[in-house]
């Protein structure tokens, strides 16, 4: 069992190695916490969309940014969409679960403001659907995927597509890229 754990742990910094050697995929996560720093500057307003673990991840990040990271400081504007379970459960029975993301982003979501969309696979139908009625709405779409980036690459202003297709290892990238993102912008901000 012992040499399981290993492999498994292994696995885990062989994704975070490969993250740390790309100096491309680096220069994006750059470029996100930039969007995120100046979506605050601006009184905008960052939002995050997942399903199952990726919706925990996502309320994760959102929680960093809008109670606290290192810093005592002031909040930050950061929503997880599905936290509002009367909400998810009406509009996921009255139109379909496709149109959750959708339905708040249209609500929520202005110009300027930032989604990001977490989605192992990249192909989660609620989460492109948000993509694309925010990009109708003017928003910035951060796209945190797997290796392939699924059919939210065509949607995503940026895309950190976490160069694996193990949904656990992927999962764990992001929330590493999610406290990076959090600690960065905390940095410039305060």
């Amino acid at each position: 069992m012992i040499e399981d754990i290993q492999k498994i742990i292994n696995k885990s910094i062989a994704v975070k190695e490969a993250v740390l050697a790309d100096e491309g995929f680096l220069k994006i996560v750059k470029e996100v916490t930039r969007v995120c720093i100046e979506a605050f500057r601006a009184d905008r307003k960052v939002f995050f969309c997942g399903n199952g673990g990726s919706a925990a991840d996502a309320q994760h990040i959102a929680a960093e940014f809008s109670g606290r990271f290192y810093m005592d400081r002031v909040p930050l504007f950061a929503e997880a969409l599905h936290v509002n379970t009367s909400y998810l459960t009406a509009v996921a029975n009255d139109y379909s679960f496709d149109e959750v993301y959708a339905r708040l982003v249209k609500a929520k979501c202005r110009k300027g403001d930032v989604l990001f969309g977490i989605s192992t696979s990249g192909n989660s139908k609620n989460i492109v659907r948000a993509f694309e009625v925010a990009k109708e709405q003017g928003a910035i779409t951060i796209g945190m995927t797997g290796r392939s980036g699924g059919e939210m690459k065509r949607l995503s202003d940026y895309l950190l597509n976490v160069p694996s297709t193990d949904t656990p290892r992927i999962q764990e990238a992001h929330i590493l890229l999610g406290h990076i993102i959090c600690e960065m912008t905390e940095k410039a901000l305060f």
